[in-house]
């Protein structure tokens, strides 16, 4: 037990209520996120200099593509965690699956929901799916970001038991210690992954489609493993095979897939600059 324990800084999970209607943090991180990755991205298809020409789609495109990512991200998202984090209760209860209100989104599911998105989408507008792909993958970690702090604000998706010296109680969490594990995973698969992927756009990663993507992919896939040694897996669930979670086990593949991303955009950069 550590001597000094930090408190919880209780915010109300609900930012704002009329009525019947709420306006919930989490719901708002999502919102946020989604609005600012689109302005970001906007910024970076209109800045040449970042492709080496003009780049390879048009702002109305990604304009058009915000609604499919948006419903990529939500559909994709419940979809993993029905299936890899609570099937039992869920095939128990199929109309909870609708309560998007209650929680339960898989980044992973979310992540491959984005994939499809961008599939669909570039096939049926005829502009390439690596670079739509990279423009995706380099506004996330915004609404990763912000989703994490959601977390934290809810309460919810705490650490394992720790005497460190900012180790908090969490409301919902029992009555030991925790790591804020939020707030790990807000600042490494957020803060850190955002800068690091506009710096390799910075020095021309956008020119090899792909890169952008696989470096999003096994990023994500480190850092969310290492985060998960802090954090306390799902009740439901627990220690899974050698004592994993189910969050590493489901970035080992991601991080795979990932290097074959990169392998294949080190060896295809952009041919030919859209007119």
């Amino acid at each position: 037990m550590p001597l000094f324990v930090i408190p919880f800084p209780y915010i109300d999970p609900v930012l704002v209520q009329v009525g019947p209607f709420a306006i919930r943090w989490y719901a708002l991180a999502y919102i946020v996120g989604i609005i600012a990755g689109w302005m970001y991205s906007r910024y970076l298809i209109r800045t040449e200099r970042l492709w080496g020409g003009p780049a390879p789609l048009k702002i109305i495109d990604f304009d058009d593509f915000v609604l499919w990512v948006t419903l990529g991200i939500i559909l994709g998202g419940r979809t993993g965690y029905v299936l890899f984090y609570n099937l039992p209760h869920f095939a128990a209860h199929p109309l909870e699956i609708f309560q998007l209100w209650n929680g339960g989104m898989s980044f992973h599911g979310g992540f491959t929901g984005c994939v499809v998105a961008v599939v669909l989408f570039a096939r049926a507008r005829g502009i390439p799916i690596m670079s739509l792909g990279d423009l995706t993958c380099a506004a996330a970690p915004i609404g990763i970001f912000l989703g994490r702090i959601a977390n934290f604000i809810n309460g919810e998706l705490w650490g394992r038991p720790t005497d460190v010296p900012w180790a908090m109680i969490f409301p919902n969490g029992g009555p030991l210690p925790r790591h804020p594990s939020q707030i790990y995973e807000a600042g490494l698969e957020g803060f850190a992954m955002f800068i690091l992927l506009a710096l390799m756009i910075r020095f021309g990663a956008l020119k090899k489609p792909g890169l952008i993507i696989g470096s999003f992919a096994c990023y994500y896939a480190m850092a969310r493993s290492f985060c998960e040694f802090f954090r306390e897996p799902d009740a439901q669930l627990g220690f899974l095979w050698g004592g994993a979670t189910m969050g590493q086990l489901l970035s080992i593949p991601l991080f795979l897939v990932g290097l074959c991303f990169i392998v294949y955009a080190m060896k295809h950069p952009l041919q030919a600059k859209a007119s």
